[in-house]
């Protein structure tokens, strides 16, 4: 496909977009743009960063959040570490949280502007090639080639290509940018993601309804289903791991911040042992530990069981960690896995319930 036969492609995707665009919170729908409404940078950052590996259904409740407490980027910056991470908890991937705060803080030191290129973007902590090419086309309209995971599969059928992803990966950017246009890129790039999302599904895509039906090679050779392929992925390992949950008789709750590096770094969590085949328990103080059964959690490169431990303690001192007392101690501050891990400790009598 040439750039003119790519050109074309791209305006019936427009005219598509125009009609049919979703109407996200941190989006400026087709119609605003025509009058002349700007997207706000920070909005699009934001979004961005929180759409990584997790779905705008997912999105949406912490986004509206984040921007309540923290309307601009300076807000942001300013904001305590700890505050922010909490407000994260429970969407995963959490050094997407720890670079969303060094890049609010290097952006406020730069004036509170964010850069307009790609190659300015992606001087700021935590913005790689998709984040940047994606910040650059929605909210400065560069003609940046956007590829997720959507744009992905759209390309793949619209051109029939049948290499296995990841190695596919160039191929399909080399032939998005084929399709990007010079005018509206932002939308163009909204319009591909919209498509994928809504039409171009992973099962049963609505063909019937696309508009970029004529001339699909996918659904042509009737592979609309299959493509694109994905290479087998290994077995994830499993690791285990033990947790401890104590609690005071005044309520407290025994809790320790983890390292900033590393996963879930600095979030607030319960007392544990290292992640791996054989882990040694490591109890943080001396107390009638009872074990009340094991916790399960799949993290993106391997599955973690936990043997959680529970125990009601007096006034001893521990060895790492301190106590949170009741009226401040939130579960829903916690990550997914270490909320589940009180959920299976307040359910026993060693733990009691929280107030």
């Amino acid at each position: 496909m040439d750039g003119q036969a790519g050109a074309a492609v791209s305006g019936r995707l427009l005219e598509w977009y125009d009609a049919h665009a979703r109407v996200l919170p941190w989006r400026v729908g087709p119609a605003e743009r025509a009058a002349g409404v700007r997207p706000d940078p920070y909005a699009v950052w934001l979004s961005e960063v929180m759409l990584q590996q997790t779905t705008v259904a997912a999105v949406k409740g912490y986004f509206f959040r984040f921007t309540t407490l923290w309307p601009d980027v300076g807000a942001l910056a300013a904001a305590g570490d700890g505050a922010v991470m909490a407000e994260w908890a429970g969407l995963g991937y959490y050094a997407r949280a720890r670079n969303l705060i060094l890049c609010a803080r290097e952006v406020a030191a730069r004036g509170g502007v964010f850069p307009d290129t790609e190659d300015g973007l992606r001087e700021l902590p935590g913005i790689g090639p998709y984040t940047a090419a994606a910040i650059a086309a929605i909210a400065f309209d560069r003609p940046a080639v956007v590829v997720d995971g959507n744009v992905e599969r759209v390309v793949a059928r619209l051109f029939g290509v049948e290499e296995p992803l990841p190695a596919a990966k160039p191929r399909l950017v080399e032939l998005a940018g084929v399709l990007t246009p010079l005018e509206r890129p932002g939308d163009h790039a909204q319009a591909m993601m919209d498509l994928g999302a809504t039409v171009c599904t992973p099962r049963r895509p609505a063909c019937g309804l696309c508009p970029l039906r004529a001339g699909c090679r996918a659904r042509e050779a009737g592979l609309a289903e299959v493509l694109p392929r994905k290479a087998a992925k290994p077995a994830k390992p499993v690791r285990l791991g033990h947790v401890y949950v104590a609690r005071r008789a005044d309520g407290a709750v025994l809790l320790e911040r983890r390292p900033s590096s590393g996963l879930l770094g600095g979030m607030l969590g319960f007392c544990g042992s290292d992640w791996g085949e054989a882990p040694a328990e490591a109890p943080p103080l001396e107390a009638a530990w009872a074990e009340v059964g094991e916790v399960r959690h799949t993290f993106t490169h391997f599955h973690l069981r936990l043997r959680v431990h529970v125990a009601q303690v007096g006034p001893e001192v521990p060895v790492r960690g301190a106590f949170v007392p009741a009226a401040e101690f939130s579960p829903a501050a916690l990550p997914t896995v270490m909320r589940k891990v009180w959920a299976l400790a307040s359910s026993t009598a060693g733990a009691g319930g929280h107030r």
